[in-house]
């Protein structure tokens, strides 16, 4: 097996120029002739470095806007014959073919232009054809070419060159395997977006392409392994958020994360809203006057499973704020923005970690979600439904009040992010009683009253939470016996998908409690 092969000549063909010419002048002084293309040749002979153009290689002038110029046997002859072979040699001299032993070159921006809202002819020009070529061509012959696609290797690549005077193949094997996860996440890309534009929403072959945020130091549990990859997406969140301080996330903390952030973008940034995370699920969510009133009122719904918990706000991290939540053990905060003040306080707890998003996500913008299973995945669109005062139908005899509506409409919202089955207790813009992940609607019934008969004892109130809250299920009541369970809690209005085959028992059972109810036509399964 070849070991060290040495570098006589190099191709650098970049769309991003970082680091380019460092490259390209570390090979110069090694002695590479070096090999390129239009802005990468103009750059590299700008720097004062030789290089020779492709076209005056080839003998053959670059053509059709450009794309053709790579595709030519001196360039794939030189990247694919093996050194080792007498025939792949004796065709390379009948041919004047020369070996090209290491290539430089990232793609075209294709998800950049995608993501920049270009129309779809700019999109189709932004597809990279030579360059992907040449990659996997260099990449299948790793034996003997080094393929180089990523700029933050460029100078690993240097040092290896400066001391051996070429490269191992260890070396090559891994940036083989680099580059072929990059063509790879590139036709992902590409395919993805051809699917958009055809107005195909599963495809029957179907691929996803991520690059990678970094190395969880375990998974869920510490026999797991796991990393952290983030895709194309534009959104505000986990993926794109910027950490002021604190250690690393885990794997846990990203999901939770993700979670609290994906809840509290559900209400906007009008109202000063607070969500409080525990294992992907809510404890405590709350609006308030002031970011401060709805932090405290989030953390009086379950003080107790707050504790180690993932907060996040949807709007700015102020001081008063931040002196409430550094009383409690908190493992991340995540918000839009964060004050310099509260800054400073949060600096004060050292593995606190803090992290800003720059805005909120959008609840109505699309995407796939993906789960694994055994053998395959499982693919959906993101829950994008939204109800709205105008989609309630009321169903029993009492009519809902106002302020009824309004924590109907947002206990529905928080149940949308609560693991089935889900039961909330709203009163006044709080969550007081929260049921989540029960395998029947009762018992998540009566966890929820649970919960707000302890937070009312740790408040020394006299009266459960849940006396005079609205209750809303993210799915409809099969039976009577979860609405009876809140109601006997104190609940006074239901909000529920409705749908099922004793829909009428369950109204029944509703007016005879003197309940109001209103069903919303849209359940909000989450597993």
């Amino acid at each position: 097996m070849t070991d060290f092969v040495s570098i006589k000549r190099a191709l650098l063909s970049v769309s991003d120029k970082s680091g380019l010419i460092d490259l390209a002048r570390a090979l110069e002084k090694a002695g590479v002739e070096i090999l390129s293309t239009g802005g990468s040749a103009k750059a590299i002979r700008d720097a004062g470095i030789s290089v020779t153009e492709v076209a005056d290689y080839t003998g053959f002038p670059e053509m059709m806007d450009g794309r053709v110029k790579t595709l030519h046997p001196k360039i794939h002859g030189g990247l694919l014959a093996l050194r080792d072979n007498d025939n792949h040699v004796g065709s390379m001299n009948e041919h004047a073919i020369g070996p090209i032993d290491l290539v430089a070159i990232n793609l075209y921006p294709f998800e950049a232009t995608v993501a920049s809202g270009a129309d779809f002819d700019t999109c189709i020009e932004n597809i990279d054809i030579g360059g992907p070529a040449m990659v996997r061509s260099a990449a299948k012959n790793h034996r003997f070419v080094t393929i180089v696609t990523d700029p933050a290797d460029y100078q690993d690549i240097i040092n290896e060159i400066d001391e051996n005077g070429g490269t191992s193949f260890d070396t090559r094997k891994k940036l083989a395997a680099k580059a072929y996860s990059r063509t790879g996440s590139y036709d992902a890309a590409i395919s993805a977006w051809f699917a958009e534009q055809t107005d195909t929403a599963y495809p029957d072959r179907i691929a996803f392409a991520g690059s990678k945020v970094q190395d969880c130091r375990y998974g869920e549990n510490p026999h797991q392994s796991a990393a952290f990859y983030k895709n194309a997406e534009e959104r505000p969140g986990i993926a794109t958020a910027t950490q002021h301080q604190g250690k690393e996330l885990s794997y846990n903390n990203l999901n939770d994360t993700d979670a609290a952030f994906e809840l509290v973008s559900e209400f906007g940034a009008d109202t000063p809203t607070v969500a409080i995370i525990k294992h992907a699920n809510p404890c405590g969510v709350a609006t308030g006057g002031t970011m401060k009133e709805a932090y405290l009122k989030a953390l009086k719904c379950d003080p107790v499973s707050a504790f180690g918990g993932i907060v996040a706000l949807n709007q700015t991290l102020d001081a008063e704020t931040a002196e409430e939540i550094v009383k409690v053990f908190t493992e991340v905060i995540i918000a839009p923005d964060v004050s310099d003040d509260a800054k400073a306080i949060i600096a004060a707890k050292k593995n606190l970690r803090l992290l800003t998003t720059g805005g909120l996500a959008d609840p109505m913008q699309s995407a796939k979600m993906i789960k694994s299973v055994a053998g395959g995945y499982l693919v959906q669109n993101r829950d994008t439904g939204n109800i709205t005062l105008d989609d309630l139908k009321v169903v029993t005899k009492r009519q809902p009040s106002e302020a009824e509506l309004a924590d109907m409409l947002f206990a529905f919202k928080v149940g949308k992010h609560v693991k089935s089955n889900a039961i909330v207790y709203v009163r006044s813009g709080m969550t007081v009683g929260i049921g989540a992940g029960q395998m029947n609607r009762r018992d998540s019934s009566r966890i929820a009253a649970i919960r707000a008969g302890e937070a009312a004892e740790m408040a020394n109130e006299s009266d459960s939470l849940a006396k005079g809250s609205v209750v809303a299920s993210d799915a409809f009541f099969p039976f009577a016996d979860g609405l009876l369970a809140a109601a006997e809690a104190g609940a006074t209005a239901v909000i529920q998908p409705g749908g099922s085959m004793r829909d009428q028992e369950v109204i029944d059972a509703a007016d005879e409690a003197g309940l109001a109810m209103v069903f919303t036509g849209m359940r909000h399964f989450k597993h």
